[in-house]
């Protein structure tokens, strides 16, 4: 018992945590908040970019709000994020605000833990940088986890096009509720990122959490299609309107009409519009969330179901 207790001081947690969640109540809450007013974000704000990183919403927070994550069942805050309104980005397709984060905390450790733990994380990643593949600095890396206290589902984006088909996963995706749009934060050196400005669709298959081992072999697809699609881990079917491959035991299969695009810093921004949803089964599907989260919820005996 020893072990658990003294390890966080010479260990540090991990960065993330891949867990299952049932999508019902969210865990956390998320508000902006800015000269005495606070609008709840929840649904309403989405990672844009990693370098630099940038926050995107539906609502207009001013020059310099800030990001409150609170515990969905005490309230309790749990971290928060500052962001400077970016007044040279805008979507063009509908009115949202662009943020870049400028800094960050966290409550999920206590002192001195939090700190020692965040300078273990840091070492850890300037140490591996070379393959590091976030390719972020470790400040920014450590306000990317804050935004992380929201778990983020984990989806296969399929893409189809005459002469280009492909699947691979992604979590920098998002409603922006206030606008009905739903957002994809794509890395610009992905192979498929030209096809799905050009196509402008694209299908997301929700996964079990039960699937991570294999969803996770798929992220070779970021740099080179799958020559045999039949060799695939996973049964895949066509999706219902658009007829693109999308996994057979799919939780939920989202078709997406983008209708803008746009460079930001490392990543190609996508908007789009649902065209199609099929909630095929309620179970616990696969999410990503901060590490220090997920030591909090232990801590607490509300542990999520570790993927």
């Amino acid at each position: 018992m020893w072990k658990d207790w003294v390890r966080p001081f010479v260990r540090p947690l991990p960065q993330w945590s891949a867990v299952g969640v049932v999508p019902a109540a969210p865990l956390v809450t998320a508000a902006l908040r800015w000269d005495g007013q606070a609008v709840d974000v929840t649904a309403d704000h989405t990672v844009a970019s990693l370098h630099p990183l940038t926050i995107a919403s539906s609502v207009d927070g001013g020059a310099r709000p800030v990001l409150e994550y609170r515990d969905g069942a005490s309230g309790r805050l749990l971290g928060r994020l500052q962001l400077v309104r970016d007044s040279s980005l805008a979507a063009g397709v509908a009115p949202l605000a662009f943020y870049r984060v400028e800094a960050g905390e966290h409550r999920c450790l206590a002192w001195p833990l939090r700190p020692w733990n965040a300078w273990l994380q840091n070492r850890g990643m300037a140490k591996h940088a070379a393959s590091n593949h976030l390719n972020m600095p470790p400040a920014a890396a450590q306000q990317l986890m804050i935004a992380y206290l929201c778990p983020r589902p984990v989806v296969l984006v399929s893409v189809a096009a005459e002469e280009h088909r492909n699947i691979f996963p992604m979590d920098l995706i998002g409603p922006l509720e206030r606008s009905g749009l739903y957002s994809l934060a794509l890395r610009s050196t992905n192979v498929s990122e030209p096809v799905l400005r050009d196509v402008r669709k694209v299908a997301l298959s929700h996964v079990p959490a039960a699937m991570k081992g294999m969803v996770y072999k798929l992220a070779v697809h970021h740099r080179q299609p799958p020559q045999d699609w039949n060799g695939l881990p996973l049964p895949m079917r066509p999706s219902r309107e658009f007829g693109i491959p999308v996994v057979a035991g799919a939780l939920r299969i989202q078709e997406l009409a983008l209708v803008h695009s746009q460079i930001i810093g490392s990543h190609t921004f996508f908007l789009a519009r649902t065209i199609s949803s099929e909630d095929r089964e309620e179970a616990a599907q696969l999410h990503h969330t901060a590490g220090f989260h997920q030591a909090y919820r232990r801590r607490r005996h509300q542990a999520l179901p570790e993927a």
